[in-house]
């Protein structure tokens, strides 16, 4: 797959069932966090505030990815996250379920924080 230029090519190259979950994510952090700036970042649909990138997702084999851009998010919010699977640097979803909001908002504001 070639580098999205922006969040509509990615998501177009993705199919359906991830596509409309990860349209839902994106609306989710947009109305989380107001001012964010949309980017490709890591060839990565991402998302940026004050030029630092807080938040990105990816459409996998198995379902869809959230990413912090952050090593610590994850584990701050280790008891919040605890369902889900993923690694350090990634939160995995089925995309039928998608993440709740009030997850969605929690993982930007702490990702946030941490640059403060």
């Amino acid at each position: 797959m070639k580098k999205p230029k922006s969040i509509e090519d990615y998501l177009e190259s993705v199919p359906e069932d991830r596509a409309a979950a990860l349209e839902k994510l994106r609306a989710q952090i947009h109305k989380a966090v107001s001012g964010l700036e949309e980017c490709i970042s890591y060839n990565m649909p991402a998302f940026r505030l004050e030029g630092r990138v807080i938040a990105g997702f990816l459409a996998t084999r198995k379902g869809c990815s959230y990413y912090p851009f952050s090593g610590q998010t994850l584990a701050t919010l280790k008891k919040d996250v605890a369902k889900y699977e993923g690694t350090s640097g990634a939160l995995h979803f089925d995309p039928e379920r998608g993440l709740p909001a009030t997850l969605v908002k929690k993982l930007l504001k702490t990702r946030i924080a941490e640059e403060r």
